[in-house]
């Protein structure tokens, strides 16, 4: 079931205020109880966690930033 575009937008809203900073907390827990990493390992795991996360949200991103494809257009 596709989601309308209010909805890609009100759950993009959620993700970004909500699901972003409880992903960021999770990751940094992780790598603090990893431990120590070089310097080159560490700010690779950070820069590909930082991108991992945006996957699964793909579809609910697509043409957020766009005019609404439903609303009617007003000649005035």
């Amino acid at each position: 079931m596709a989601l309308s575009y209010k909805a890609r937008r009100r759950w993009s809203l959620f993700i970004l205020l909500v699901g972003l900073p409880v992903y960021v907390g999770i990751v940094l827990n992780l790598m603090t109880s990893i431990g120590r990493l070089p310097f080159v390992l560490e700010l690779l795991a950070y820069v590909a966690l930082g991108v991992v996360w945006v996957l699964p949200f793909k579809f609910v991103f697509l043409g957020v930033g766009q005019a609404d494809p439903d609303a009617k257009a007003d000649d005035s």
